[in-house]
């Protein structure tokens, strides 16, 4: 429990045995249920997990948005906090996120990654597709934030069927800011986190999900609000 919350932290997964063994032992004490969800792991991702006291959920349909689907609605926690099993998201940042939310009243929190705090976290063909999506959001939605593509999201449980997500994809990221910036009903903001080195092999094909990205952010700026 933090400030009377019980906390469920959500991992997705693709063959991150290594990763897992660094961020599950690093979350803080105050997370009360961990779920990681195997997104068909040829490695001991679930075996970890498991040993380290997470719940595993398994989904087989492939990609980012669909391991999302099937673990952000099994969480019991009033409060959800998500992020990559790589390490490169800042476990130890987790309670200001949650004071952030709650001290501001909000509803949903997208921890941003920019400005970098250390440059070497980040490739730059990665800071350049990172600008152009979130430049493409600025011109398509008129938000100004900081960073459209981050993978860790602090937000309220409750809200999490407003969200109305689509994407079994890497743009799922940028779909659910854009739903709860766009939701008349939820109160969005950014904060500042650290951003770490990766653990582990690199799976993102940066220039077909780039641009599958940048198709669907125009895809969600002509779909009509519900």
């Amino acid at each position: 429990m933090y400030r009377g919350k019980k906390i469920s932290v959500v991992i997705p997964c693709f063959n991150e045995e290594e990763g897992l063994a660094l961020v599950i032992p690093s979350l803080p004490e105050s997370v009360d249920e961990i779920v990681v969800v195997d997104n068909n792991s040829t490695d001991r991702t679930s075996e970890v997990a498991k040993k380290l006291g997470a719940r595993v959920v398994f989904e087989k349909r492939k990609g980012y948005g669909a391991a999302y689907k099937a673990g952000l609605p099994s969480v019991t926690g009033d409060i959800t906090v998500t992020m990559d099993g790589d390490g490169t998201y800042a476990v130890e940042q987790i309670e200001e996120c949650i004071d952030h939310l709650l001290d501001k009243e909000l509803d949903f929190v997208s921890a941003s990654r920019f400005p970098l705090k250390n440059q070497d976290a980040m490739n730059l063909s990665n800071k350049l597709g990172n600008w152009i999506l979130t430049a493409g959001t600025f011109l398509l939605f008129f938000r100004a934030i900081n960073d459209s593509q981050s993978g860790m999201w602090i937000y309220r449980s409750e809200i999490y069927p407003k969200l109305q997500l689509e994407s079994d994809g890497m743009p799922l990221s940028e779909e659910i800011k854009i739903n709860a910036i766009r939701h008349p009903e939820i109160k969005f903001d950014e904060y500042h986190v650290n951003y770490h080195p990766r653990v582990g092999e690199v799976k993102l094909d940066k220039w077909k999900d780039g641009f599958e990205n940048l198709l669907y952010l125009v895809k969600l700026r002509f779909k009509p609000l519900k």
